[in-house]
């Protein structure tokens, strides 16, 4: 399933557009990312837990399976996208409407950076 969002080359107005875009990207690249979110989720609504963290998910993905990206040119898993994931958990599955505790989206009001997304390389000489 496809997020709707705007393509690559458009120009975002907000970071949170921006942000927005780099995860729609991403999604459609490791569709089995999505799949492991959903599976951990609802492992953890099955034990019982009324509201969990989409960090936490993230994390357990990250720790069980080696998914979405080579570690090399790009992160596995950018925690700028746990937001977007777990609010889209939240809609596509209303029953769980609330599962994951989101707060206001600050980004929506901060102008877009324009700069590309970080990734390992950029680290490497500190």
């Amino acid at each position: 399933m496809t997020l709707k969002m705007t393509s690559p080359s458009s120009h975002q107005d907000s970071r949170h557009d921006e942000m927005r875009e780099q995860c729609q990207a991403f999604h459609n690249a490791h569709p089995e990312v999505w799949k492991l979110f959903v599976h951990f989720t609802f492992t953890m609504i099955r034990k019982g837990y009324p509201n969990y963290s989409s960090k936490a998910i993230f994390e357990r993905i990250r720790w069980e399976k080696d998914q979405g990206g080579d570690g090399i040119s790009q992160f596995k898993l950018n925690n700028n996208y746990t937001v977007f994931y777990a609010r889209r958990f939240m809609r596509m599955y209303p029953k769980h409407d609330g599962f994951f505790r989101t707060r206001e989206l600050k980004s929506v009001d901060r102008p877009a950076t324009e700069l590309p997304e970080l990734t390992p390389s950029y680290f490497e000489n500190g």
